[in-house]
């Protein structure tokens, strides 16, 4: 049986606290897997989701462009259709693409001539698709992030999912789970964070005792129990109201988004601070979490983005 997202959400956080990007990976194969099972036909969804459940293949996600940002309805890549062989002829490029190269299938928002926004499946092996350089990051390294380019890739009209000018729906949709999950990702590694500097602090003696004792240590704990908290039990009330349909879910979403990961990224740089020099070294892994962590403020729509969804909201009719 599927877990829904509030028990999904719980999952994420628990992995992250070992490996933020292997699981900020997952989330978004899921989160291809999860579209191709909402908005697939049955035959597709027999083709495609037993193998990404299994992960004998992996998906990754493309819409963001080098010119269309925060601004995604902006695209350009185009998808023309052939009527003569029946085929979508893709061309133009995407950019910061997790997994590039190493997906076996691409879930690509093109436009088309009509002017509306479909998704189309592309597989690795397509003629025409190619991959830019990997990026070097300041995190999230184990996977590879690059641009992935279409050269007159042609694929059947059976590999668009949904109906034509369905697309930007798709990646909409798929955004309020996923701004979830990465909220996750950032509440898994403060966890972790906080636990590493907890057992530091306790250890670590200065001026003849432990600096635990000290209680400008305590009030510096006290304030990232607070955040992380406060991030769980947002994500978690944003999670409930997704999962029931609620009207005010994609700005409950938006909200626990920033909240969770601003304050992510806030234990995790506070724990390199309690640890010192010794935080900086990667030895305590704390340094990783820090550099996992801080793209989650601009991934899933920038936390500037989530404050316009919410303060939209507040004001409408």
């Amino acid at each position: 049986m599927a877990l829904n997202r509030t028990n999904s959400i719980i999952v994420v956080e628990a992995l992250a606290t070992g490996c933020v990007a292997t699981t900020a990976m997952l989330t978004i194969h899921n989160a291809c897997a999860s579209t191709i099972n909402l908005f697939g036909t049955d035959e597709q969804r027999a083709t495609y989701l037993p193998r990404l459940c299994n992960l004998d293949i992996k998906a990754s996600f493309c819409l963001t462009e080098p010119g269309s940002g925060s601004d995604a309805g902006s695209l350009q890549t185009r998808a023309d259709f052939d009527t003569s062989t029946g085929e979508y002829v893709i061309n133009g490029g995407k950019a910061f693409i997790s997994g590039a190269g190493m997906s076996d299938l691409y879930l690509v928002m093109c436009r088309e001539a009509s002017g509306g926004i479909s998704c189309l499946l592309v597989p690795l092996q397509s003629q025409g698709l190619s991959f830019g350089q990997v990026e070097k990051k300041m995190g999230w390294n184990c996977q590879p992030t690059r641009q992935v380019l279409f050269d007159a890739v042609r694929v059947p009209l059976a590999n668009r999912l949904g109906a034509a000018g369905q697309g930007f729906k798709m990646a909409m949709n798929g955004l309020d789970g996923g701004r979830l999950s990465i909220g996750a990702c950032s509440v898994g590694a403060a966890q972790a964070c906080f636990e590493i500097s907890v057992k530091y602090v306790k250890e670590r003696r200065q001026f003849g005792k432990a600096i635990s004792e000290q209680q400008a240590t305590q009030f510096k704990l006290a304030d990232m129990a607070g955040k992380i908290s406060c991030s769980r039990l947002a994500l978690r009330q944003a999670a409930s109201l997704l999962d029931s349909g609620h009207p005010t879910a994609t700005a409950q979403c938006a909200i626990a988004k920033k909240i969770a990961t601003d304050f992510g990224f806030e234990v995790c740089n506070e724990a390199l601070q309690l640890l010192g020099g010794y935080g900086y070294l990667k030895d305590y892994e704390v340094e990783r979490y820090v550099r996992d962590c801080r793209v989650h403020q601009i991934l899933e729509g920038t936390n500037e983005i989530m404050r316009h969804i919410v303060g939209r909201a507040i004001v409408a009719d």
